[in-house]
């Protein structure tokens, strides 16, 4: 096998969950050769560098060995190398800190777990230490 569709490889080494989600993001710009958004369709070779855009981060992942078949966890590290630069995952690492979602306006209302983190933190304030008076 010199060559294999990348859709059929990202979703193979488990890159995505099903390849019609592979294959979603390549149409949309979401993945990237040589920062060059590619088709679904785009054939890959063995060491290809392949980026992968799911927001915030850019992963990228070198092509070890191709496989058009799923296999299981323990088998990716044979078949790709993840050469994501380091302050990729900064930035991930910033966004769990963070905490509190961003949430866009006109969104609708919060949820179920968002009401109960706006609840704990005005809880923890003290409204009768402020003189209203004034």
């Amino acid at each position: 096998m010199n060559e294999v569709r990348i859709d059929k490889w990202m979703w193979a080494v488990r890159i995505f969950k099903t390849r019609t989600v592979a294959s979603d993001a390549c149409k949309k710009g979401r993945v990237l050769i040589d920062n060059v958004s590619v088709k679904p369709s785009r054939m890959i070779r063995t060491g290809d560098v392949i980026q992968v855009r799911k927001p915030p981060v850019t992963f990228s992942f070198k092509v070890l060995a191709l496989s058009d078949k799923r296999m299981g966890a323990k088998l990716v590290p044979q078949f790709m190398e993840n050469v994501t630069p380091p302050e990729q995952y900064e930035i991930l690492e910033l966004n769990k800190i963070s905490g509190f979602v961003d949430r866009q306006r006109g969104t609708g209302r919060p949820t179920k777990k968002e009401r109960r983190d706006l609840e704990q933190f005005t809880d923890t304030f003290d409204f009768d230490e402020f003189d209203w008076d004034e």
